[in-house]
């Protein structure tokens, strides 16, 4: 539905900068003239970078009068810098879209569209639809499997089943402003304030709504450093929020059900973790033990049932890969089930690696020692968005 613009509300895009040379310009200038919408403003808080982004950011304030940008002296993290934002949002809707990362041409007029239905008065945010960006070398396209496989078919499924999500897309998400002040904005010494914030909401009585229909594209790792690294905060915060609502489930379990079954969910993911490496340890000192002992029948026999625990898991991994696949942006994306396998074999032990190495720094987040200065990933910045057939179809 096309919204008239002498009614469209005011939208304040939010982007935190923190050393993006290599991708600003080409963001703020596709949000200048890309977009289907003419009510809008952009703020981009430069969050103490060092390299050319003020310069760029000054020369593009002459360009576009509809943009703003604040300076940060110094670092202090991307839920600071957010906070500093909001503060000077003239829009009551404040999309956060971080400076990598593209919307759909129509995205704010489905955004609030969204926000136009009936009983979308207690909605606090709505989450987009992630999409791969840059899709050239094998682990973004197997990327491409992922997000399909987590957002596609997970987020559906607890917005369909339990009425709300476990966390926003910090990369493009729309917030409602008042629903920001009332949980007292972002925290700033959590690794990923998207999902924190996201559960802050549900404790306060707001809704977290997913729309699978709203597409946003964000630039992710192309090297496996970069994706370790990533993949590290994103369990770090995880982590983080499960502790910080231990106390609070426990106490009161059935004052939201959707709440409690998600964090069931999570203290499962975090236990399989942990029992996973700790039951790799151990099968890999018992192979050691009968190579030492020359037991090889036992050895072929433990070999022997792995191998058909690992293929029943796997079938059920491709099934579900395929599934989100075909639903996933009307099967478009199906020619990337080939894949599959490598998502599988690297993926899965990445993500449960990360949860067990970055538990303990959750812990002392926790407690009162985390830091909320964040380095900004290396950039790629060598594709064109015009040229971006998955965009602009």
């Amino acid at each position: 539905m096309k919204i008239p613009q002498n009614i469209e509300p005011l939208i304040t895009i939010m982007i935190p900068a923190h050393n993006e040379e290599v991708v600003i310009e080409g963001t703020i200038n596709y949000l200048m003239t890309k977009l289907n919408y003419s009510n809008y403003e952009v703020i981009v808080m430069d969050d103490g970078s060092t390299d050319q982004t003020p310069v760029i950011l000054k020369r593009l304030r002459d360009v576009y009068p509809n943009l703003r940008t604040i300076r940060i002296e110094k670092n202090k993290g991307k839920a600071h810098a957010f906070n500093i934002g909001i503060g000077f949002a003239k829009g009551k809707l404040i999309l956060s879209n971080d400076a990598d990362t593209v919307p759909e041409p129509d995205a704010l007029i489905k955004y609030v569209n969204t926000l136009l239905y009936p009983n979308s008065n207690n909605v606090a945010a709505i989450t987009a639809n992630m999409d791969v960006r840059n899709r050239t070398k094998i682990i973004a396209k197997s990327q491409t499997v992922e997000f399909s496989s987590i957002v596609g078919i997970i987020k559906r499924t607890q917005q369909a089943v339990l009425g709300s999500i476990y966390a926003y897309s910090g990369a493009n998400t729309l917030y409602v402003k008042k629903a920001l002040i009332d949980v007292g904005l972002f925290r700033q010494n959590r690794a990923t304030e998207d999902i924190s914030i996201a559960w802050d909401h549900q404790v306060h009585g707001w809704q977290a709504l997913f729309a699978p229909e709203i597409m946003f594209f964000m630039e992710v790792p192309e090297n496996l450093s970069m994706l370790y690294h990533q993949r590290k905060r994103w369990a770090k915060g995880g982590t983080e929020v499960w502790l910080t609502n231990f106390k609070l489930i426990l106490a009161h379990p059935f004052q939201s059900v959707g709440r409690t079954i998600m964090f069931i969910d999570q203290t499962l993911s975090i236990t399989w973790a942990i029992f996973f490496w700790l039951s790799t340890i151990l099968f890999l000192l018992q192979i050691i033990g009968y190579c030492l002992t020359q037991n090889w029948g036992q050895i072929t026999q433990m070999l022997t049932d792995s191998a058909g625990l690992v293929c029943c898991e796997t079938m059920v991994g491709f099934f579900q890969l395929l599934a989100s696949l075909i639903i996933d942006d009307h099967r478009s994306k199906i020619k990337y089930f080939k894949f599959a396998p490598f998502y599988m074999l690297f993926y899965w032990i990445v993500n449960t690696l990360t949860i067990v190495t970055t538990f303990v720094s959750a812990v002392k987040t926790i407690l009162g020692r985390g830091s909320g200065v964040w380095v900004s990933p290396k950039r790629q910045g060598d594709f064109s968005l015009s040229e971006s057939d998955h965009i602009n179809k």
